[in-house]
């Protein structure tokens, strides 16, 4: 059965004009039913009538429906069932993008037997540059290692702004390095903001590629890889989802071995100088395969002799460069190779381990000067294939190695030649949770005395990731 449909406010005002003009008219034919009316009059007013009538309707209707110009401002009445206006684009933006605040990290243990030794700062970890230049080095052979330096807290936000969103990052970890080498204690990794095309603070340089990083449970890394965290101010001019293009304006450094003559006296008043920042760039192609990537870098190392007392002076500069191409590479649906060929002079500081960018030469022939720092030559490898063997069990597998061209005036003992390699399977009994053992490799070859020395571990972690995103 249909409902009954509610009067609308142009038939009640109509009904109300009919029954004040025809009521009159009504009321008289019964006062005077004697008197036989003029028909022709009669017509006439009714015509007069039916047109003041029309006209009421036109002006009702005038202000029920306003002109199409302000019906689109109006919302739809609620009792009316028809649907609401879309709200205008910019109105809609503002409702997508939205304020946001992700807390993570992750509890880490580390575990594991060091069949040999290395320099006990550096305990839990396979830095070749660290293990013995000496057979009397950090002796004895063999212990346990246990702890918890890996673990890591993050927050990152994001903003919507005029200018794009305002994204920042703040993250530390508890991996003590510098002067704190050795300790658990917090250790700032990111501490960097962008908004739009820019951006400034801490963070990964543009010369490194964090995505040739494997899936490993040692810390420290490939020692063949640039890896490196600077504080910087960079500009993104192109960031689309199949290029990337960045450069990057970023804080200097160096370090130096006096080599065979450290102990001299000449050398303790030559200080280093840094007058220029480093000036880093990459660039990024991305496709269905995989993504390849170029990245550069050059720099200016100074240093000045303070000491006025002797006619030698010191006071010199080495211009340093490298380049270092990397990239990824789908291997099926299960399996992604990671690899990054890196080759420069005097870079050395933005390798993951690699000891001194400047090394002393022999320049005998000139008394004013009869040696000189020179920015020392390096090459590294990075080879790794990361695969997944099911939902819950994955491996990784590879080898890199770092090379350095020593200068003739470095002590014998010093750092050569590093190799670094691992295997293992890791569990994930749940999606945030990895259990894992792995066999570690680690070899170092001195510069000229014939001595080299091998490593061997094995680590057991256990890995508890956790996140958490507000929108407001």
């Amino acid at each position: 059965m249909r409902s009954l449909r509610p009067f609308s406010w142009t038939q009640v005002a109509c009904a109300t004009v009919m029954v004040a003009i025809v009521m009159p008219v009504w009321t008289r034919a019964q006062t005077q039913p004697s008197q036989t009316p003029d028909v022709q009059q009669l017509r006439d007013k009714l015509q007069h009538l039916e047109q003041e009538m029309n006209e009421l309707r036109g002006q009702i209707s005038a202000i029920e429906q306003p002109p199409e110009s302000a019906r689109l401002t109006l919302p739809a009445p609620a009792s009316s069932g028809a649907p609401a206006p879309e709200k205008a684009p910019k109105a809609a933006k503002q409702d997508e993008e939205k304020s946001s605040i992700d807390l993570y990290g992750f509890i880490m243990l580390d575990s594991g037997y060091d069949f040999k030794t290395n320099d006990p700062n550096w305990f839990d970890v396979v830095r070749p540059t660290q293990l013995p230049s000496s057979s009397i080095d950090f002796a004895p052979d063999g212990k346990v290692y246990f702890g918890v330096r890996q673990t890591r807290f993050g927050l990152k936000t994001s903003t919507p702004t005029g200018l794009g969103n305002l994204k920042t990052q703040f993250e530390f970890e508890l991996f003590g390095t510098g002067v704190d080498k050795g300790q658990t204690t917090f250790r700032l990794r990111h501490a960097y903001g962008e908004l739009g095309q820019f951006g400034a603070g801490q963070t990964w340089s543009p010369f490194m590629d964090i995505d040739v990083f494997p899936n490993s449970l040692e810390y420290w890394g490939p020692n063949g890889m640039v890896f490196f965290r600077n504080v910087q101010v960079r500009w993104m001019p192109i960031r689309s989802d199949n290029t990337r293009l960045t450069f990057a304006v970023e804080r200097p450094g160096a370090s130096a071995d006096q080599g065979v003559y450290a102990d001299r006296v000449e050398l303790q008043g030559v200080k280093p100088k840094f007058d220029m920042p480093d000036f880093s760039w990459e660039a990024r192609l991305i496709r269905r395969w995989g993504y390849a990537r170029f990245g550069g870098i050059f720099r200016k190392i100074s240093w000045v002799d303070t000491n006025k007392a002797d006619a030698v002076n010191l006071t010199g500069d080495a211009f340093g460069w490298g380049v270092n191409l990397s990239s990824n590479l789908k291997l099926g649906k299960d399996s992604v190779g990671k690899f990054m060929v890196v080759y420069g002079s005097g870079v050395e500081n933005y390798m993951n381990d690699a000891p001194i960018d400047v090394g002393i030469k022999n320049n005998l022939s000139n008394p004013i000067s009869p040696i000189k720092g020179v920015a020392l030559p390096v090459l590294g490898v990075v080879s790794f294939l990361d695969h997944n063997w099911s939902e819950r069990f994955s491996s990784s597998i590879g080898y890199s190695m770092v090379n350095i061209e020593n200068s003739d005036a470095e002590k014998p003992s010093d750092f050569h030649q590093g190799h670094y390699a691992l295997t293992n399977l890791l569990y994930h009994p749940v999606q945030s949770v990895t259990i894992g053992g792995e066999f570690q490799f680690g070899r170092r070859v001195n510069f000229k005395d014939g001595f080299n020395v091998n490593d061997y571990r094995l680590q057991f972690s256990f890995k508890y990731d956790w996140k958490k995103t507000f929108e407001f």
